[in-house]
């Protein structure tokens, strides 16, 4: 088995929206690190969710058109152009008219946000968001612009062009804005939302009800939903006992298949890596994929490391690093470790009570072993972004921990 050392890392990331992308970004910029994101497309908050009922069978697309910054530098005038096109939310009271208007502006080089965009990159936007006015032009009913990210309406019109295939749109748009990320989607793109049932009875509707503000109760299940729940339906749920409304959400549940991009990933990397970000909305539902496990179970890697998030979440509260251990141990289906799912636990230095950080297990000591996994305790996080992980020093140690597993092999 070749060494890292010798040539190319393979890294396989989880990751999210904004969670992971600081390290994946550093990753990118490491010498010979080829890196695959897995994502999934669940996202149904506001204008997303607006979206997906515009285009019924869609995924959110804002996961994916997030991770597509990754290798934006700001400083290029391209690829300011690009970070223009895919982060420009349409103000409130815009309308079919301003809509058309920008495409016609990204048509010819004289809107000065847009006038750095190389002629292939420009004629491809143009193309896909001219198939998504097409939809608009079909349909009756209109639609809100308010708030919308063009990026996402980007991602709709080359959904529209591949025959309303997900995965196809993924990678049209990763050549279209030029990521030397590999996106993928951990599924085979069927349509599904997500929702959730918590310790004390209380039904997360959605994917927006999972990062929203909520109580501390724990999140028991995470269900994959045939149609999003209506608010009729969920009112009846509430009237119901907790175990009635467990086997309703699993009856309502639809099955997903593994995109075989996302397995060749896994089973191919030097490195997995399980990112920071919302737990049960951009990390667990992912792990849940028919044949994820598997994949992992079988990767050549020898460093499968989880990164600890720096702060609480919502859907999180009050748990321990060594809880969300525990937790994406579960949802592997490896909750004893037995099968190196989880090799090395990256960790911020131990959180305070009360501080927000996770605490680490009392005692542990950089280098050592909980939960049959490594812990690597050390100072993550961005002075200048507090909450999030400095980017560069996450992935040099990521590398060096992958160096490290490939040595040790080789030995």
């Amino acid at each position: 088995m070749r060494s890292p050392h010798a040539g190319r890392i393979e890294v396989a990331m989880f990751s999210g929206g904004r969670g992971g992308a600081g390290i994946g970004r550093h990753l990118l910029r490491t010498p010979g690190v080829a890196l695959s994101v897995l994502i999934n497309g669940y996202d149904n908050g506001l204008s997303t969710g607006a979206l997906r009922r515009q285009l019924p069978g869609m995924l959110g697309p804002s996961d994916f058109r997030k991770n597509l910054l990754l290798h934006l530098d700001g400083d290029d005038p391209r690829d300011a152009a690009l970070v223009a096109v895919l982060e420009y939310r349409f103000p409130a009271g815009s309308t079919r008219r301003d809509l058309d208007e920008l495409v016609h502006a990204l048509g010819s080089p004289g809107r000065r946000e847009f006038a750095a965009l190389p002629r292939r990159t420009r004629a491809a936007i143009v193309r896909d968001l001219t198939a998504f006015r097409h939809r608009l032009d079909a349909d009756p009913r209109g639609f809100d612009l308010a708030d919308c990210a063009l990026g996402n309406l980007v991602f709709a019109g080359a959904y529209l062009r591949a025959g309303e295939d997900f995965n196809a749109a993924v990678r049209s748009c990763a050549w279209t804005f030029r990521s030397p990320a590999r996106l993928v989607n951990v599924t085979g793109g069927e349509n599904a939302y997500l929702a959730a049932l918590k310790e004390n009875g209380r039904v997360l509707a959605d994917e927006a009800d999972l990062v929203a503000p909520q109580d501390a109760a724990a999140v028991t299940d995470l269900f994959l939903l045939r149609e999003p729940l209506t608010t009729r339906e969920r009112a009846e749920l509430d009237t119901w006992p907790v175990e009635r409304r467990r086997r309703a959400l699993a009856g309502r549940s639809t099955p997903v298949s593994p995109n075989p991009e996302a397995l060749r990933a896994l089973r191919d990397a030097d490195l997995i890596v399980y990112a920071p970000g919302t737990p049960h909305s951009s990390l667990f539902p992912s792990y849940l994929t028919p044949g994820v496990p598997e994949a992992i179970r079988a990767a050549r890697a020898r460093a499968k490391v989880l990164v600890v998030n720096l702060r609480e979440d919502h859907d999180v509260q009050g748990l321990a690093a060594a809880d969300l251990v525990d937790l994406t141990l579960a949802y592997l289906g490896d909750p004893l470790n037995e099968r190196g799912t989880v090799t090395h636990v990256l960790c911020h230095h131990a959180g305070a009570p009360g501080s927000g950080v996770p605490a680490t297990p009392y005692g542990l000591a950089d280098g050592g072993t909980w939960a049959g996994a490594r812990w690597i305790i050390t100072d993550l996080e961005d002075p200048e972004r507090p909450g999030t992980h400095r980017g560069d020093r996450t992935a040099a140690v990521l590398t060096g921990i992958a160096g490290a597993a490939a040595l040790v092999r080789a030995g």
